[in-house]
């Protein structure tokens, strides 16, 4: 299975019908179904690394001021207690608690396996991010994951290259601010000659990089993708926009065979 990485944006994606769920349904057809699926989601922060150890992880609607339709979606993929201990196994540095009932599955990763794989019946389990920890180690312990991989598992990253909420313009769907492309630009170059040192330790030497990532939750599930490719693998672009100014919708891949 591959490593994937999917901007995710607006949790409205998860009901609306546009291009990026679209894609997204797109993607899950491609891709086929997998054993499982391990999530690193924007929205699961955390003192220490954890992993949703539970068998039926809850929906978690962890945002405010949508629509009601949004709040009553439910996502019912069965959780993996083995493959969650599996993980905890192989990860000797650090070590990687069981979450068996405070998390489950937040918008990061429901909204987009909703388009993914709207039957929600493939097992799905979900690794925190532990912010007091750089990049570097994001990057390392993504290295881990890489082994799940050949065993069937799909590893999902989701967040934003580009993600400022403040920085939002309603005015400008579908379209990026001048920093804002600069910098998702930049990653993409980056990305394409397999410079992950930089894309790891530089995105915030530049005054678009400190725009385009202000805190790191939504850049840090990228660098779990990037440690999770294999060493010869290139970068697939799957899908390539902005949105409303200050989002990178942009979805890449290591390891997809099509």
């Amino acid at each position: 299975m591959p490593a994937l990485f999917i901007g995710h944006g607006s949790p409205m994606n998860a009901i609306e019908d546009n291009q990026y769920g679209q894609r997204w349904f797109e993607l899950g057809k491609e891709i086929g179904r997998p054993k499982a699926i391990l999530c690193v989601s924007a929205h699961w922060l955390s003192a220490g690394t954890w992993v949703t150890q539970m068998e039926q992880p809850r929906t978690i609607h962890d945002f405010y001021g949508f629509p009601q339709a949004l709040h009553d979606m439910q996502y019912p993929a069965p959780g993996n207690p083995e493959l969650a201990a599996e993980l905890r196994r192989l990860s000797k540095n650090p070590k990687i608690q069981a979450d068996e009932k405070s998390w489950g599955l937040d918008h990061g990763t429901w909204s987009v396996l909703a388009k993914m794989y709207p039957e929600a019946n493939i097992p799905v389990i979900q690794l925190s991010i532990d912010m007091s920890e750089p990049a570097s180690f994001h990057f390392e312990l993504g290295k881990t994951l890489h082994q799940l991989r050949k065993q069937g598992v799909l590893i999902l990253g989701s967040g934003n290259i580009v993600h400022n909420l403040r920085r939002i313009d309603w005015n400008s769907p579908n379209k990026g601010s001048d920093w804002a492309v600069e910098f998702d630009e930049w990653v993409k170059a980056r990305l394409e000659v397999r410079d992950f040192k930089s894309v790891t330790e530089d995105f915030g030497k530049t005054l678009a990089g400190q725009l385009s990532v202000p805190t790191p939750d939504h850049y840090l599930p990228l660098m779990y993708v990037l440690g999770a490719a294999g060493d010869k693998e290139e970068v697939k672009w799957e899908l390539e926009g902005m949105d409303m100014g200050s989002l990178s919708m942009r979805a890449l891949s290591f390891g997809r065979k099509i």
